[in-house]
């Protein structure tokens, strides 16, 4: 029998492995081989030692609202779950100044960590924006829910209280198969860091896609490249001139009159 401590029983538990708690950090060193030897191979380590941090949510009810009370259902079960934290719950008749301040203008409206849902949301919905809220991906999910709702603006105003989010929107444009208007508005999104140090610090990711197989994303990446204004961006468009296809070559002559027109 393996003894570790330390580590939550939940998590002990999900992976079925025989594990008792240690009394005494020198337990732990000396069985440490035989814990790694006995995890899975799809076994994430992180979640194992400092499970995720339950996202708060702040919801606005209002009277005769019939989404209201499936929602504020599926949050209260959130909570008895411990997916979420805290759940504080506003009705709009009697805090209206609050509504005012949130810029509330319909119900149900709700802060679920970082991201604000409004309308009807399911108990499974509910459920998958609790776990993308504590997820450092969660952001590209997001995004992807704002664009496809046309909300461009605020997928810009999202992205700018933390440019930390740029880097999740390269699954998107690493995936040439997203839907089209996603693909369209987080080029943009990431276009509009042309020749800043945001955009900049994606470089070794955008040159790591010019190697993609799909030309798309080649191109897309080698069009990045160019707006990144760096010099360190210079050898990766230049063997996209080199290209198999003739889109991604083309771009990779403008995205070089682009870095050219920087150094001047």
């Amino acid at each position: 029998m393996l003894k570790v401590s330390h580590i939550p029983q939940p998590h002990i538990a999900q992976y079925d492995l025989p594990f008792t708690l240690l009394d005494s950090p020198a337990e732990v060193a000396e069985n440490t081989g035989t814990l790694l030897r006995a995890l899975p191979r799809n076994f994430i380590f992180k979640d194992l030692l400092m499970p995720a941090t339950p996202p708060d949510a702040l919801l606005f009810i209002a009277p005769g609202c019939i989404h209201c009370p499936v929602v504020l259902q599926g949050l209260s079960e959130l909570v008895k779950q411990t997916l979420i934290g805290k759940l504080t719950v506003v009705n709009v008749a009697a805090h209206p100044e609050l509504a005012t301040e949130y810029g509330v203008r319909a119900a149900p409206w709700l802060r679920l960590g970082p991201f604000t849902l409004t309308g009807a949301q399911s108990p499974a919905e509910l459920k998958q924006w609790t776990a993308w809220a504590s997820d450092e991906d969660g952001a590209v999910h997001y995004v992807e829910h704002l664009l496809k709702e046309g909300g461009f603006k605020k997928a810009g105003e999202f992205v700018a209280e933390d440019t930390q989010r740029l880097k999740s929107l390269l699954a998107v444009v690493a995936n040439p198969e997203a839907n089209i208007e996603v693909r369209l508005g987080v080029s943009a999104l990431l276009e509009a860091y042309a020749n800043k140090v945001e955009l900049q610090n994606l470089l070794p990711q955008l040159a790591e896609l010019t190697h993609h197989a799909d030309h798309r994303v080649r191109a897309d990446s080698c069009n990045l490249l160019g707006l990144t204004g760096s010099v360190s961006a210079r050898p990766f468009v230049e063997a996209c001139l080199a290209d198999p296809h003739e889109e991604v070559r083309e771009i990779a002559g403008e995205s070089l009159e682009l870095l050219d027109q920087v150094r001047q």
